[in-house]
Formats: structure tokens, C-alpha cells, sequence
């Protein structure tokens, strides 16, 4: 009877159960629904990376290469001087110069962004006042606002203002436009913070700014370096506004020495190739090292508790 009784205890308990189904599922067949699911996302992916690879690799190849023989990925031979000239070449120098102007516009854009949206975020999240859903309203429409159909007005405006053909006229736009999306980000990470946790900070002598500095912010990381990567991403693939507000190739920004380049060697396929490559990889590498961050700070303030 105890061998029996133990024997139906261990059946019928809850863990035992649960890894039964686990074993199950592991050992059963794939559903179809599971099927199309894993097609449709291998689809994609590849529809990602092809196109990236194929660039990367056709920086390789010649011109005879990629004209005898589009379709084909690996170099036969391998030609290394199309990326060596972009960097060290006779280009080198305003291909640095170029790299060097996303560079001061991508850092002014997104600390300008960050810390702007941070703070409205902050006050839309931990303050109670008239009009403010209103408000964070009016920022949420801001998604759809295309920046393309300011491009008229804000141009007169950075004219006006004397920032025309000045790196400065270029960030404080992208940076406004990036506002939205920061401060959406963000709002529901400061609402999910414990109040209990701010009334302790005010007990203890904190202030409401105190409290944003040294306690709120330290535990939004990941919700900071979310919108940084986002906005950094934006910024530097930022093409119309470099476009219609700076002056000169002195000002130029990758994008537009992307276009240029491909103008002046528009018989030279394989070097616009590698060009364009060494362009885009910045934001690539930044990206896939901060893509952990990315999705935490999408979904850190989701769950409360």
C-alpha cells in the first residue's frame, strides 16, 4: 500500500505533470501553424541580409566581376583595393571629414533628445496637472508628422535663426523630431517606478529634481540607452535635412557623400559598393551591440510590480 500510495502521489503531483507535457511537446511533431511561423520569419531574414551581403561581398569583386556575373556571392579573385582606397585612398580625406560631421551631429542630436525627453517624460509621468494628458497627446501626434513636410518652413526658421549651413542647424531639428519616440519610450518606465520609492528619496532630503537625477534616472538605463541607439540610428541615416540645410561638401554628412560619391564614380559599381558599406557600418555594429538594450528598454516599464 505505501508503494502504491507513493506511486500515485508522484503521478498526480503538479511537477510531474508539467514536465510530462514539457517532454511531450519536446518529442512531438512540429505543428503546421509552428511550420509557417519559422518560414515566414527565415523569409525575412533573408530578405534582411541578402541584400547585405551581397554589398558587403560585391566590395570585393571588380567591375568585370559584377557585370560577367551578378548572381554570384564569393569574389573569385578577391579585390581588397576598393575598400582601401575609400579609407586610405585619394577619398580618404573627405570620407573622414564626412564621417567626422554624423559624428558631432549624431552626439548633439541625442543628448539634446535624451535629455530633453527624459525631463518631459518625467513630468508627464510623475506629475499631476491640468491638460497633461492633452499635451502628451500633441507629442504622441508627432509620430505622424513627417519631416519631410516641414522641410519649407524649417528651413526659414534655421535661416532665420542664422544656423543655415551649420552643423548645429541640422542636429537641434533631428533632435526635436526624435522627441516623441523618447518620450514615449520613457513615460511608462517613470510611471511603473514605486511612489513609495520617491516619498522614501523626499523623507531623506531629496528633491523632486534630486529624485530624477540620482534615483530615477540610474534605474531607467535601459530605457536611456533604448532611445540613445534609436536615435543615434536616425540621425545618422539622416539624408533630407543635411540635404536642404547644409552648404558646401565641407558640411556633408555620410548620406550625402553616400550620393556623392555614387555620382562621381557612377561607371565604378564595385568602389560605390564598398563606399557604401563602410558608411552603414557605424550604425550596424552600434545597433547589434545594443540590441539587448534596445529590447529591454521597449519592454522594461510594461509590468508593474
Amino acid at each position: 500500500m505505501t508503494t502504491t500510495d507513493s506511486t500515485i502521489t508522484d503521478i498526480s503531483s503538479p511537477a510531474t505533470l508539467v514536465k510530462r507535457q514539457i517532454r511531450t511537446r519536446r518529442q512531438g511533431p512540429f505543428r503546421p501553424l509552428a511550420i509557417v511561423r519559422y518560414a515566414i520569419l527565415i523569409l525575412v531574414a533573408g530578405a534582411i541580409l541578402i541584400p547585405i551581403v551581397y554589398a558587403v561581398l560585391g566590395g570585393f569583386k571588380s567591375n568585370n566581376q559584377l557585370v560577367g556575373d551578378p548572381v554570384s556571392l564569393i569574389p573569385s579573385p578577391w579585390v581588397f583595393s576598393n575598400y582601401t582606397d575609400v579609407l586610405f585612398g585619394a577619398n580618404a580625406g573627405s570620407f573622414w571629414r564626412e564621417a567626422a560631421n554624423s559624428l558631432i551631429i549624431a552626439a548633439v542630436a541625442v543628448a539634446t533628445t535624451v535629455g530633453l525627453g527624459s525631463l518631459a517624460a518625467f513630468v508627464f509621468a510623475r506629475m499631476v496637472f491640468r491638460g497633461r494628458e492633452a499635451m502628451y497627446m500633441l507629442f504622441t501626434f508627432g509620430l505622424l508628422f513627417p519631416s519631410a513636410v516641414a522641410i519649407l518652413p524649417l528651413y526659414i526658421l534655421i535661416r532665420q535663426l542664422g544656423l543655415d549651413g551649420n552643423l548645429l542647424g541640422v542636429a537641434l531639428p533631428q533632435a526635436a523630431f526624435g522627441l516623441p519616440l523618447t518620450i514615449i519610450i520613457l513615460r511608462p518606465f517613470f510611471k511603473s517606478i514605486p511612489v513609495e520609492l520617491e516619498d522614501a528619496a523626499k523623507i531623506d532630503g531629496c528633491g523632486t529634481f534630486g529624485f530624477f537625477w540620482r534615483i530615477l534616472l540610474p534605474l531607467a538605463r535601459p530605457a536611456l540607452a533604448t532611445v540613445s541607439v534609436l536615435a543615434i540610428v536616425n540621425t545618422w541615416n539622416a539624408f533630407m535635412l543635411p540635404l536642404i540645410l547644409l552648404n558646401g561638401e565641407e558640411q556633408w554628412t555620410l548620406p550625402l557623400g553616400v550620393m556623392n560619391f555614387s555620382g562621381q564614380y557612377v561607371s565604378d559599381q564595385a568602389r560605390i559598393l564598398a563606399f557604401t558599406v563602410v558608411a552603414i557600418i557605424p550604425a550596424i555594429v552600434f545597433y547589434a551591440f545594443a540590441e539587448r538594450q534596445i529590447v529591454g528598454g521597449l519592454t522594461a516599464g510594461s509590468v508593474k510590480g
